[in-house]
């Protein structure tokens, strides 16, 4: 926590919660800062992007291509990058938002923050993000969680080297979390997982996006028609998305639903990657969610609502945006701090604050 700041996160009780072991400390960005949106759009911003483009050189510089072959139908891309200096001290596997991808600010950011402390560092590209439409013939929908859970087996085969921690950004937050939810059926010893303002109950994201300023319904629909039209350039014979032109996201949603998917209804598509209620309850794994109490795309209700095991650390700070947590006007991320003070507690490295 930088000089002058204040805690202002507070841990929420939970029915079968016992106290945590460490508080959860907050943060509290300066006046200026405190403006969700500004909070949000900085998360990813280039501007934030060009701030640490030393720090992320060395990431990507060494950051090798893996194609993850899952079935003849399905090429998964990702990104790996292990420390030079010393054996790493684990392995993390970074999940995106979506219309995100493992270039993304948010995710160089926090990955150049890992490989630096020792970490190897696994970027994951969902199917048709980061222009890998042309690795599978299906699209992307968000209830596609066996393709994920099997990157990260194939990915901890591959690259495994010590403690397994599984993280993401929103949707990818959302991932993770149904990651470790079946990690343990399916043969993945996972460490830690953690989540920045992850979707939970996606029907109140998709409400939150139409109440919110018409740019963050204008931006997603526009990266969506976007990797649509690519994937229709590259299967002309199958796809043909004229018909989203001047559509909205819950329009785009339904026809996208009704047309590519086995689902009746777009309620039904919604509710199947919800992490609403008790849905967590059973999770095994040990982690932490921060989230912001003003984030405009996913409500703080649903965190209020969800019951999480005890091992589940949920913190809320009063300010942040959608995955901000933007501290000062140097860019920087409590986010970040945030996951490495838990990483390296759950290594004996130090203490939560």
């Amino acid at each position: 926590m930088s000089g002058g700041q204040q805690a202002s996160a507070a841990s929420v009780p939970r029915p079968t919660a016992q106290p945590l072991a460490h508080a959860c400390s907050g943060f509290r960005p300066p006046a200026w800062l405190r403006n969700p949106h500004l909070q949000s759009v900085l998360a990813s911003s280039g501007i934030r992007r060009l701030k640490f483009r030393r720090q992320a050189a060395a990431l990507l510089a060494g950051s090798e291509e893996v194609r993850l072959v899952l079935s003849p139908e399905l090429t998964l891309q990702g990104f790996h990058a292990a420390p030079t200096t010393a054996p790493a001290r684990g392995l993390v596997v970074l999940l995106h938002g979506w219309e995100g991808s493992a270039q993304s600010t948010y995710v160089l950011c926090l990955g150049a923050r890992l490989l630096a402390a020792g970490y190897s560092v696994f970027r994951l590209n969902f199917r048709d993000h980061g222009e890998t439409q042309h690795l599978s013939r299906e699209i992307f929908h968000s209830a596609r969680i066996d393709e994920v859970v099997a990157a990260v087996a194939e990915t901890t085969r591959r690259f495994g080297c010590g403690p397994l921690y599984l993280g993401g950004y929103s949707l990818g937050g959302n991932f993770a979390l149904r990651v470790a939810l079946c990690a343990r059926s399916s043969g993945i010893a996972l460490t830690y997982v953690f989540a920045v303002c992850p979707a939970i109950h996606p029907p109140h994201v998709l409400s939150a996006i139409e109440a919110a300023p018409r740019y963050y319904h204008a931006y997603f629909v526009r990266k969506w028609r976007r990797s649509l039209a690519r994937k229709q350039s590259l299967y002309p014979e199958q796809y043909d998305f004229s018909w989203t032109e001047r559509v909205t996201m819950r329009e785009l949603t339904a026809g996208l639903v009704e047309r590519h998917t086995a689902f009746d209804s777009i309620d039904a598509y919604l509710h199947a990657y919800s992490l609403a209620g008790e849905r967590l309850a059973a999770l095994d794994v040990p982690g932490a969610i921060l989230v912001a109490a003003d984030d405009p795309v996913c409500p703080v209700t649903d965190y209020q609502g969800l019951r999480l095991p005890a091992s589940m650390e949920l913190c809320i700070s009063t300010h942040g945006g959608h995955c901000g947590f933007i501290r000062s006007a140097a860019l920087d991320s409590f986010a970040e701090d945030f996951i490495l003070q838990r990483l390296e507690a759950r290594l004996g490295g130090c203490a939560q604050p």
